[in-house]
């Protein structure tokens, strides 16, 4: 067995994965694998952020497939095992694993980082099949077909794991990045030798190679493709096996089962639901602990940087994001390099292939409390957001004067809001004032968790907010332009928005406090803003 030729480690990594406390059996995305290499549609690139298990995703395939050690011991008991095909294809292929960020740290140049992948290769060939005539001034394409041929057509399972990992390194030059891609493309593309050849990494490879040196792999990235995502992250059947083996492992739980999704949850799916970040969960799981578990990397401080430089005016697009208000973006389009944005809607793109915001329907979003907190850090650090840490301390007496009922100082607070030098100064339609009043109430989403356009009664109401501890008061909040706070109000009544504090039947109330009415009106013509309170019990 050899370094990446039917390496045996790969099967001691998966094991080392099925051995932890809180596993989840993903072993039904290998019955999607089978398919390709059946079927012959076998060029796949999945494309995720960090922390969501690509690596013990592609560790698992290589294990599975792979000749490099027998593996049936540890699958007979998950769910692959029950496949009609399951005996057929287990350890009975021939693979080549290369993890591209692995063993190279010493390398400051492509040339001798490619070369000491090609070597390894090379070497581990050569062994196995000491009848094949090659040489090692062939390129690996030709090397591998001369290999296939001396040996009845032999057949090889692709993975490469970080494919990527010459766009994160600054010693490698965009020239050279166009030579890695090139690379891979003439390992698998057109070769007969080929059963499947599966990528992941982070950055989607179509916007990062050249325009058809990679072109034979069908992509599914994590901005734009809910196929595979639910070998990935974790779905809300999978947070509550695990949340019950946590009640059962710890003898102190720290946090509810609510908790779990507030943190972690959130990255919606255009088929409907979402999925948990895995790693985080796993580590909150493990620790007891709710915290941010999003590990620090290179790209942080570097969109970190194009925020706080403006530019194209994202800084924008972050302040209502950090506000909870989700944000139209075009993210059909990646950025052409992995330094150089110069777009809004590009940094947003790349925000969400990094899993830093989800993308849902034409907008992006926060996608849970964790990101919440890395985009509050970087308001916090950031001297030009000083405007934002100064609107939320207006917003926490914003938030009293409505408990208060104080119907004058909400609407005269809101106007400043609304018109102070702020980014949000020219908004002047419904969508854009709904956006002004989430920013005036940021101080509520400590307390509260708000919703937008929530269905509530017989309607959908503009914004609700549920109490983290039931004994404080529910909001609710209607908008109207060019209308009257009263009619908001009356709506709000009308269409019974406050039932939806009764919460499911046989639960109890979402809140045992006041159920506060809260109708906003603004007048486009006079730029007025007015407020209208009224006071339910719950």
């Amino acid at each position: 067995m050899g370094y990446y030729l039917n390496p045996e480690d790969v099967l001691e990594l998966y094991e080392s994965e099925v051995e932890k406390p809180y596993f989840v059996d993903k072993t039904e995305m290998l019955e999607e694998m089978i398919k390709l290499i059946e079927h012959g549609r076998n060029y796949i690139s999945v494309t995720r952020a960090r922390r969501f298990g690509k690596t013990m995703v592609a560790a698992m395939i290589g294990a599975f497939f792979g000749k490099g050690a027998d593996a049936s011991e540890l699958f007979s008991s998950l769910k692959i095992a029950k496949n009609k095909d399951y005996e057929k294809h287990l350890n009975q292929h021939n693979l080549i694993y290369i993890d591209f960020s692995r063993d190279v740290e010493e390398c400051r140049s492509y040339d001798e980082y490619i070369s000491t992948i090609k070597m390894r290769l090379f070497d581990d060939l050569q062994a196995a099949y000491p009848n094949a005539k090659i040489r090692k001034e062939d390129a690996l394409g030709a090397t591998l077909r001369i290999v296939s041929l001396a040996n009845k057509v032999e057949k090889f399972i692709f993975i490469f794991d970080e494919w990527d990992y010459v766009f994160h390194k600054d010693y490698f030059t965009e020239a050279d990045r166009g030579r890695f891609t090139a690379f891979l493309g003439g390992m698998t593309k057109g070769r007969a030798y080929v059963e499947l050849a599966y990528m992941t990494g982070v950055l989607p490879i179509k916007k990062y190679s050249a325009s058809d040196t990679m072109n034979h792999f069908a992509e599914f990235n994590m901005a734009k493709s809910d196929m595979y995502s639910e070998y990935f992250g974790f779905t809300d059947g999978e947070v509550d096996e695990l949340y019950q083996r946590y009640l059962n492992n710890c003898a102190s739980p720290a946090f509810s089962r609510q908790d779990l999704a507030d943190w972690y949850d959130g990255y919606a799916m255009e088929k409907g639901g979402s999925m948990y970040n895995p790693n985080s969960v796993v580590f909150a799981l493990t620790q007891n602990e709710l915290k941010d578990y999003w590990a620090k990397a290179g790209e942080y401080e570097e969109l970190k940087n194009y925020v706080t430089n403006d530019i194209d005016g994202v800084r924008e697009a972050v302040m209502l994001l950090a506000a909870g208000e989700p944000v139209e973006a075009d993210i059909t389009e990646y950025a052409s390099t992995a330094t150089v944005l110069r777009h809004r809607d590009e940094i947003l793109s790349v925000m969400t292939v990094y899993g830093y915001l989800n993308y849902y329907k034409g907008r992006v979003h926060i996608p849970n409390k964790e990101l919440q907190m890395e985009f509050d850090r970087i308001i916090r650090e950031e001297p030009r957001f000083n405007y934002m840490r100064e609107l939320e301390k207006e917003s926490e007496r914003i938030l009293q004067a409505t408990c208060d009922g104080d119907e004058e100082t909400v609407g005269r607070m809101l106007a400043v809001v609304h018109t102070t030098e702020s980014p949000l100064k020219a908004y002047n339609n419904e969508a854009e004032l709904s956006g002004s009043v989430k920013l005036a109430y940021i101080a509520a989403r400590n307390k509260y968790d708000m919703q937008r356009e929530d269905q509530a009664g017989t309607g959908y109401v503009d914004y609700i907010f549920y109490p983290r501890n039931r004994a404080d008061d529910g909001i609710i909040i209607e908008l109207k332009v060019d209308d009257s706070p009263e009619a908001a109000l009356q709506q709000i009544k009308d269409k019974n928005y406050a039932l939806k504090f009764q919460g499911k039947i046989g639960e109890p109330p979402l809140t045992t406090g006041r159920i506060i009415l809260v109708g906003i009106a603004y007048s486009r013509k006079d730029k007025v803003h007015r407020c209208r309170i009224d006071v339910v019990k719950s």
